[in-house]
């Protein structure tokens, strides 16, 4: 099945089409779908190669290439001949075709890494030769800090030569009913609050119906690939495995400010600020800011959170319980799990898809005008709200408060947010707020005829 994707799909369409040549760089973490991805788009363009480099030698990586090639353009003198990487990508070229041709390396990093000239090798053929060849080239990789290293930031030889770039992400929630259909939203969601939007977690977990069973099977099973993937994921970016491990393992437990995790861990503040930085290039930690904040750069009040489903679930409740898996204990660890699931992990993961409905909601103009950021909020003297959406021009503020529970709710989760309503509008200086308040269970009959009543109280059920 292929699943969402159809920006870059569009994306990749639209530099095909393009008259001069295109060269697309596609990143992302591991097992995000970058070469599912490749697949779908090369499916209906016939005259493209695709070449997977391995972290071989570079000579060995352009002996591959070269058989790759040489059966691409029909070439069997190719295949044996000595040559270096501008003469086989020469060949490419001359290859006579009805189209545009299209060239793949993915895991392009490799070939980087075992040799630190590459990117420059690189950087001559797309200017002597690809760029005027009307050739498509697509650099694909999975090691996040490499790609940037050697083909987007400001240093690397090819910075300025792309004419796009994808950086695949997880997939939404809102597209899960897709990969399980015979499974309700509410079921959805402990199985999103485990794979994020990993396209191989979520096929992982096809065919069940039970998370926890799920769970069992295919995490806490020391033969199951996912118990050891974190490791896989971080020993490729970093050096210094153990000292993330300990950063990550301390945020996943809660704490969140940098005060916190430097206590924490008994390393200073200052000793943290690039191992966090790395953690953020990576996609798996962001420094959250109230959404509030007029100049969030310069904030005091960031807290860093999780922000990989996976990674944030195995860091709670995995990494802690090893040695009871290493000896057979999974029922007890999973015991553990349910105890704890959806108070304290599941129903926070429930507040990021309500934040991410909230988009959704205000482009199909449920309010009478559209807000421009929505994140959360948390004040010393004010608390705390789940959402907050701000429509900075029309000065209007819609506050939000998400319930993941059994029972409906009440006026009284109302009332809070009215409450909490006037420090808001001192805050930001709006006066204008709206309320919206999410519950997977519904709510009580005093609170639907209170918002029947007020049209700025809007009751959203389930997802």
């Amino acid at each position: 099945m292929f699943i969402d994707r159809q920006n870059e799909i569009e994306t990749l369409e639209k530099q095909y089409k393009a008259v001069e040549s295109s060269f697309v760089i596609i990143y992302g973490r591991r097992r995000v779908g970058k070469t599912s991805l490749i697949n779908e788009f090369l499916k209906t363009h016939e005259d493209s190669l695709y070449f997977l480099a391995t972290e071989e030698s570079e000579a060995q990586n352009l002996k591959e290439f070269k058989k790759v090639v040489a059966d691409f353009t029909q070439n069997d003198l190719l295949a044996k001949a000595e040559v270096d990487w501008m003469e086989v990508f020469r060949q490419f070229t001359l290859k006579p075709t009805n189209s545009k041709k299209i060239i793949v390396i993915d895991e392009f990093q490799y070939i980087g890494q075992a040799s630190s000239g590459f990117p420059s090798v690189m950087q001559k053929i797309w200017d002597t030769l690809l760029k005027d060849s009307h050739i498509m080239l697509i650099l694909c990789g999975s090691l996040v800090s490499l790609m940037k290293s050697q083909t987007l930031d400001y240093s690397s030889p090819l910075y300025g030569r792309r004419t796009a770039q994808i950086r695949l992400r997880q997939i939404p929630f809102r597209y899960y009913q897709d990969f399980y259909p015979n499974l309700s939203k509410e079921q959805l969601l402990p199985f999103y609050a485990i794979s994020g939007g990993v396209p191989k977690y979520i096929e992982t977990f096809q065919g069940y119906t039970d998370v926890y069973e799920a769970i069992k099977e295919n995490i806490l099973n020391p033969q199951s690939f996912l118990y050891e993937e974190p490791f896989f994921l971080l020993q490729k970016e970093v050096s210094e495995i153990g000292s993330y491990f300990s950063l990550i393992k301390t945020i996943a437990l809660g704490n969140r400010k940098l005060s916190d995790i430097s206590a924490a861990l008994g390393i200073k503040q200052t000793g943290l600020s690039k191992y966090l930085k790395v953690l953020i290039d990576l996609d798996l930690v962001e420094r959250e800011i109230p959404v509030t904040e007029p100049v969030p750069e310069k904030s005091k009040s960031g807290l860093y959170r999780l922000t990989d489903n996976y990674i944030a679930f195995w860091f709670r409740f995995v990494y802690p319980y090893r040695a009871y898996l290493e000896r057979g204990e999974r029922d007890y660890v999973l015991s553990q799990i349910k105890e704890r699931f959806v108070q304290n992990y599941a129903s926070f993961v429930y507040e990021d898809i309500c934040r991410a409905k909230m988009w959704e909601l205000s482009s199909s103009n449920t309010w009478a005008f559209h807000f421009d950021k929505v994140g959360r909020f948390w004040g010393a003297n004010t608390g705390e709200l789940d959402i907050v959406a701000i429509d900075t021009a029309g000065k209007n503020i819609v506050l939000g408060e998400c319930k993941y529970t059994k029972s409906g709710k009440g006026l009284s989760v109302l009332h809070t947010l009215q409450d909490k309503a006037e420090a808001i509008k001192r805050i930001t200086g709006i006066s204008h707020v709206e309320y919206v308040i999410f519950s997977t269970a519904g709510f009580s009959t005093g609170l639907i005829d209170a918002a029947e009543k007020d049209p700025t109280v809007k009751l959203i059920t389930g997802f």
